[in-house]
């Protein structure tokens, strides 16, 4: 268990008294592969930390995660149990809870309450996915209306898949998915095609199929085809988009002040460093086309750097 203590706010305004439930070497916000990962090697490594988690992770509507080494089909649920029982050897706390606000001096105010003090943060909620408006999307989310070629395309090989164009790079994703099945059907939806791009997608066997989609028909609930606004129906097994990604929490990018990229995402170094000081960021929260495995090496790599960047400390302390 951390210290409690009481912390002195101020850097250019009146100095604030506050209460700390708990200080911590590194609070980690997000109990995702990044943030247990970057937990397993700090506590390892003797520090205190605390994980928060809201318990909303990107790919638990997924029944299985692929790609990893050692765990692949393994359910995403099971992976995040395994390893919130592994940091727990190491000394972890782990918060079920929401922050909801970031003070200078990294306060960290949670939803139950709660006020924590971190000499470093580590962000690693993740992001979400921006999904079209079509009836039936948001339900097969994660099922049989799908993203990742790398992590879903093994399993429906060889199946009448379709892409769904919704923003730019759709094109290329029906390219990449043509790896999978030799039956892809392209679909325009709002989007226009060149007919550079047309020529290029007839000449790899890729239909394209003109018209808004409707809706994603459903029968003994699995996904049987796809609906345009003229009543025409399609049969897919599979749909794939590639959505616009957000950063889950960017309100607390926002109160934290990082730089972030053109998409708002956080800028960061190799290492995770953001611009903020004592500010790390891992996974999702930085590239959301990190997989699983991905994602935890980003974690491991910012716990490392945030633990040599404690030491470093310590030492210009000691004189």
């Amino acid at each position: 268990m951390a210290d409690r203590s009481t912390w002195v706010v101020g850097h250019g305004r009146p100095a604030t008294h506050i209460e700390l439930t708990e200080t911590f070497d590194v609070v980690i916000v997000g109990g995702g592969a990044a943030g247990l990962s970057a937990a397993l090697v700090l506590g390892r490594a003797r520090r205190q930390v605390a994980v928060i988690d809201a318990g909303a992770p990107r790919n638990a509507p997924a029944a299985h995660m692929q790609g990893f080494l050692s765990r692949d089909g393994m359910p995403p649920a099971e992976l995040l149990a395994a390893g919130r029982e592994e940091v727990q050897r190491y000394g972890v706390e782990l918060i079920d809870d929401e922050v909801v606000q970031v003070e200078e001096g990294l306060i960290v105010r949670l939803a139950g309450g709660k006020t924590l003090g971190a000499r470093r943060l580590l962000i690693a909620t993740g992001a979400r996915d921006e999904l079209p408006e079509i009836p039936g999307a948001a339900e097969r989310w994660g099922r049989d209306f799908l993203h990742c070629p790398y992590c879903h395309g093994w399993e429906v090989r060889d199946q009448p898949i379709g892409v769904l164009a919704t923003q730019i790079g759709s094109v290329q994703h029906a390219h990449l998915l043509r790896q999978w099945s030799d039956d892809i059907a392209f679909f325009t939806h709002a989007q226009t095609i060149s007919a550079q791009e047309r020529t290029q997608m007839a000449a790899r066997g890729i239909d394209v199929i003109d018209g808004r989609v409707a809706r994603f028909v459903v029968e003994d609930d699995r996904l049987t085809g796809v609906e345009l606004d003229d009543g025409t129906v399609v049969a897919r097994t599979a749909v794939f988009i590639r959505p616009a990604n957000f950063p889950h929490a960017d309100g607390l990018i926002a109160q934290l002040r990082c730089e972030v990229d053109e998409h708002g995402f956080p800028a960061v170094d190799d290492t995770g460093r953001t611009s903020m000081a004592g500010v790390w960021a891992a996974g999702n929260i930085v590239d959301p086309r990190m997989q699983v495995i991905t994602a935890a090496g980003a974690g491991n790599a910012a716990a490392i750097a945030i633990n040599a960047d404690l030491v470093a400390e310590d030492v210009s302390k000691s004189g």
